[in-house]
């Protein structure tokens, strides 16, 4: 006879048939265990719904309450959507055939109808962009070099946090080796001089796609940047008891920065102290910016390209199509 399992149940279960599923399928990863087991928590906080209840509790008629207290309160209602989310992800179809073999009866999970949707992407205006500009060129004389690195993997290669805290020197590669399917050149950085500065691509798969478009980003780097990036990897990074790393290993398959974490939470509070942006993830707002304007002078292909995303992402997220930048044309002149 199946019996319904409370949330706790669940919530445990779940965390050990992904580890099981991710072992044949490679998903779900561990993040997303991570926001499906916090996200439920955390709703259930809101709600006022104890964790050895069971499941069933998750009725559509108590989930709009909840919405209602969030209305109420005040609250941002992305917020709780993102929660509702979280919850959706211990029904997901991989999980049915585990539940059934443990005996669980998991009735379907109805969400109300009203699906809430991040807002679209908009441009920052001229005055935020000034201080950007002024803001990044300021980090170039700061004796953390981390903090340029990092800036610029953002800005200018529109990389998300996590792949660059993945980062190793050898995902810069020639254009040679990238464009013949050779192996990585692990002292490409040492050899700069010798392969050239315009020849440098960075080359890697965005974590978050890596399972559904698996698509690889290859973006040239700009020989400024590369002779930047090759002076800040030659002084190395000295050793640093508490976080452990040193300039003695072998470099070349170091990360390009080390303890980047520590670094975003360092730029994103002083990009909300000066008032470039008012939101809790400054160093993000970073990657928008170097994606909207690769959109604006090549198009959504190449924003495409940089970002690592599908076209309709871009197009919703990471770019403005509302704020023309064009003047005006006459297309018979163009015929």
């Amino acid at each position: 006879m199946k019996v319904i399992p409370t949330i706790r149940m669940v919530m445990e279960a779940y965390a050990k048939f992904a580890a099981i599923e991710r072992m044949r399928t490679e998903k779900p990863c561990e993040k997303t265990v991570e926001s499906a087991v916090g996200g439920t928590r955390r709703l259930c906080e809101i709600g006022g719904i104890s964790l050895d209840e069971p499941i069933s509790a998750f009725t559509r008629k108590r989930l709009e309450q909840i919405l209602d207290m969030v209305r109420c309160a005040g609250l941002k209602p992305i917020t709780i959507w993102s929660y509702l989310y979280s919850l959706r992800k211990l029904f997901a179809k991989w999980t049915l055939r585990y539940y059934a073999d443990t005996k669980w009866h998991m009735l379907p999970l109805e969400l109300p109808s009203c699906r809430r949707q991040a807002p679209r992407y908009l441009r920052p205006d001229a005055t935020v962009l000034a201080k950007v500009k002024k803001w990044y060129y300021g980090l170039e004389g700061r004796k953390d070099q981390r903090e340029w690195v990092l800036a610029t993997l953002m800005l200018e290669f529109a990389m998300r946090n996590g792949d660059v805290e993945r980062l190793r020197w050898s995902d810069f590669r020639t254009r040679r080796s990238f464009n013949y399917g050779a192996e990585k050149d692990e002292n490409i950085v040492r050899n700069s001089s010798r392969c050239g500065h315009s020849s440098v691509f960075l080359c890697y798969t965005p974590h978050k796609t890596r399972l559904s478009s698996g698509r690889v980003v290859a973006w040239p780097v700009h020989p400024d940047i590369w002779e930047r990036l090759v002076a800040y990897h030659e002084r190395g990074i000295p050793y640093n008891k508490r976080k452990g790393w040193s300039k003695n290993e072998n470099r070349d398959s170091q990360l390009v920065v080390p303890c980047a974490r520590d670094v975003y939470v360092r730029l994103n509070k002083e990009l909300r102290t000066r008032g470039i942006f008012t939101g809790s993830k400054g160093c993000y707002e970073l990657r928008k910016i170097c994606i909207d304007h690769i959109y604006q002078k090549f198009g959504a292909e190449m924003a495409s390209s940089i970002s690592g995303d599908d076209i309709r992402t871009v197009m919703r997220y990471y770019a403005d199509p509302s704020a023309v930048n064009v003047e005006g044309v006459r297309v018979v002149d163009l015929l």
